[in-house]
């Protein structure tokens, strides 16, 4: 039982959260004990959060999961957790949710609003429209950055902001372009109807040039110089450029991108260039 709700809340997923401690890395307080605990908080909110609505998608697709060649195995889809259950564990993950949030700053309790309100919107109308659907998913990234940021009172780049829309843009365009593969005609998510590889090819072309054109960017502005008092930011830009052209070959040529954690996670050379990214940042920033 505990394994099943820990699916159904989807835990690994969690890690997507993981953009509201972007303001902090890049406001220079990742070492400061208060500004670490306040991200933590925010963090584990957001995660609370899209807990709900993960929830709340399961129950609302729970036909079309069981007519899916993987989706058929959530715990709702397969039978081995009742509806009774699954809204026991949205009541929970509610509470949690107030319990961790009741001592941030009102302009986050707005963000994180607008967070359930989108993705709630996405999971009963929104992922059914063409190109909304990827709107909305980058809108809800955007979110957990700006989430980040009111959670600690700190201003965030607006680059940072652009870069943060194309990255989510970008992994979504390569959700949907696996799911047209794997799925073809027997595709269960209406929208792809709407979609072709040639189409979802030109957009990724685009996405992936304004991530690396607006990370870019901002490690070359004057304010980011000035902030840092320093040039060595724009080194950073090669670990960019090749998490972008390895997502590209793993959806491209191993015919992986249904499921963005799963990359994350068992891609050693995608791991390591996290890794050395976010060292290299800690060092150059600190």
């Amino acid at each position: 039982m505990i394994s099943d709700i820990l699916r159904l809340i989807r835990v690994k997923h969690w890690v997507k959260n993981g953009f509201v401690f972007v303001p902090l890395v890049f406001s220079k307080h990742l070492f400061n004990a208060d500004y670490f605990t306040e991200t933590i908080v925010a963090f584990f909110a957001f995660c609370f959060a899209s807990s709900i609505v993960y929830v709340i998608n399961d129950i609302q697709d729970v036909e079309s999961d069981r007519a899916h060649t993987k989706k058929k195995s959530r715990p709702i889809a397969s039978g081995r957790i009742s509806f009774k259950k699954a809204y026991a564990v949205i009541l929970l993950m509610i509470v949690l949710l107030g319990a961790v949030s009741l001592k941030l700053p009102e302009n986050f309790h707005f963000i994180l609003t607008a967070y359930i309100v989108l993705n709630v919107a996405y999971t009963f109308i929104l992922k059914k429209i063409v190109l909304l659907d990827l709107i909305s998913i980058a809108a809800g990234f955007m979110l957990r950055v700006l989430g980040g940021a009111y959670a600690i009172n700190v201003q965030v780049s607006t680059w940072l902001i652009l870069t943060t829309l194309f990255v989510s843009l970008f992994l979504a365009v390569m959700k949907r372009r696996s799911e047209i593969e794997s799925q073809g005609e027997n595709a269960t998510r209406e929208v792809l109807e709407s979609y072709s590889i040639k189409f979802i090819d030109q957009i990724s072309s685009i996405t992936a040039a304004a991530v690396i054109i607006c990370y870019a960017l901002y490690s070359v502005s004057e304010r980011t110089v000035q902030y840092f008092h320093t040039e060595y930011l724009v080194y950073t830009t090669i670990f960019v450029i090749y998490g972008i052209f390895r997502y590209l070959y793993l959806v491209h040529n191993m015919q992986k991108g249904e499921d963005t954690s799963e990359i994350i996670f068992s891609d050693l050379p995608t791991l390591i260039n996290l890794v050395l990214y976010g060292a290299t940042v800690i060092y150059i920033v600190y």
